[in-house]
């Protein structure tokens, strides 16, 4: 599959492409075949139950170490990364508007989204998906890809692969035997990375979602916020304080009783359909916890997340920064356009800068993480950065569109309102 792509890519890059004019048809034959190819690696129909018993849990080899420090994409991250670009622009960006005013994802777009196969490049082959070796790496650029489409659409669509990855990173074998082949196929079940929760200052490693030990397993109690597809999502990884022990990650299906679910709409990712997560006396089994409560697992599992954030926010700030500048060079004030002052000219100048230092500060934290070294460091790193510079890119966009970035006519202020939630959300998206 790779060397075909390789072919394919070279062959999209020849300059004869574009003196026959087919470049479009070059480039949309370049889409379908990666498209199909990472479908064809793998699909199992979905249903909560063990279809193979696993000696042990799968796991993806770590990349080899690098000696330079080096983040150039490599050719099938390349066409990776260009294929989910491709079908943020085409399909995700038309729908923003109608889904961010219904604060509801299109089902049809979540199902080309699982068709497009990026969920399947974080399962290893044994189960049906199409990795060989773990690639945070690769993970952040399909991010920052499908972010550029329209940021809450980017989250519903990312948020099932949250949960794969979190099973094939801390699963046991029951665990994953039982629930990632779901996720393999293209008719992947909506699920959801439940850590936030509704307070002020809320920290992830001080949890009031409570976990206490019973013979029988486990008992949650406690309230989850803004999950993303909270309404129709078919599995939840929640995050709760274990009694006597710390927080720790638990898998909770849909149909648990004490369970309760409403719609939360928020001032941003409101494409993301997100809602509430209410338990009350959440009876689960004793093989429902991850990693086996395990600390750095859940360090990790929050670290990962906030790279996953960081990438979104490189994402939706570069769509911001290629809308403003044919913008600020059409628009005409005072008989010229407003790209010749020095403020707007300075400004435009000021995003680029910081959106490449985002972008470096996240691969290099996503890189040390894909690696196997320690990355908490980079990730708290980038996750600052992305959090305060993202906000100011949102409010420079609408500053820079004046009254067109007050309506929604223009995604400028729907960019502002999604960029927001980056210095806000924990869990949700994982690389």
């Amino acid at each position: 599959m790779g060397r075909g792509l390789r072919v394919l890519n070279r062959v999209s890059a020849s300059p004869l492409i574009d003196r026959f004019g087919l470049r479009k048809p070059a480039e949309r034959l370049l889409f379908l075949t990666s498209k199909n190819a990472f479908r064809a690696a793998g699909s199992v129909g979905r249903q909560f139950a063990a279809v193979q018993k696993l000696a042990q849990p799968a796991r993806l080899a770590k990349a080899p170490s690098r000696a330079l420090f080096d983040l150039t994409p490599s050719d099938e991250q390349q066409m990776l990364k260009d294929a989910v670009l491709a079908f943020a622009s085409e399909q995700l960006r038309p729908a923003a508007v109608a889904a961010d005013a219904a604060c509801a994802t299109p089902a049809e777009l979540l199902k080309a989204a699982a068709e497009l196969g990026v969920a399947m490049m974080g399962i290893p082959e044994e189960l049906g998906g199409a990795g060989a070796e773990r690639s945070a790496v690769t993970s952040a650029l399909v991010h920052e890809a499908m972010a550029q489409g329209d940021l809450g659409l980017a989250v519903a669509c990312l948020a099932p692969s949250a949960v794969s990855t979190a099973l094939v990173l801390w699963g046991d074998e029951g665990q994953q035997a039982k629930y990632l082949p779901s996720f393999a196929g293209d008719n992947l079940p909506a699920a959801a990375l439940a850590i936030q929760e509704p307070r002020a200052l809320f920290n992830p490693f001080e949890l009031q979602t409570t976990a206490k030990t019973v013979k029988r397993g486990y008992v949650l109690n406690g309230v989850k916020s803004l999950v993303p597809l909270a309404a129709t999502a078919e599995l939840f990884i929640v995050a709760a304080q274990l009694e006597g022990h710390g927080p720790a990650l638990f898998i909770v299906e849909a149909n648990t009783p004490g369970l309760k679910i409403d719609a939360e709409p928020a001032m941003g990712l409101r494409a993301a359909a997100t809602g509430t997560l209410s338990l009350t006396n959440v009876e689960l089994s004793g093989d429902a916890m991850l990693a086996r409560g395990a600390q750095d697992a859940y360090a990790e599992c929050i670290a990962l997340s906030r790279i996953a954030w960081c990438a979104l926010a490189v994402g939706c700030g570069q769509a911001a920064l290629d809308y403003l500048i044919p913008y600020v060079n059409e628009r005409v004030a005072f008989g010229e356009p407003i790209s010749h002052r020095q403020s707007v000219a300075f400004n435009i100048a000021n995003i680029g800068i910081e959106l490449e230092g985002m972008r470096l500060a996240t691969l290099r934290a996503a890189s040390r993480a894909e690696q196997g070294l320690d990355f908490i460091r980079e990730a708290a790193i980038a996750r600052k950065l992305c959090a305060d510079k993202a906000a100011v890119i949102g409010s420079d966009a609408v500053q820079l569109l004046g009254g067109h970035g007050f309506v929604k006519e223009h995604p400028a202020e729907r960019w502002y309102r999604d960029l927001r939630a980056v210095g806000v959300m924990e869990g949700v998206v994982l690389v």
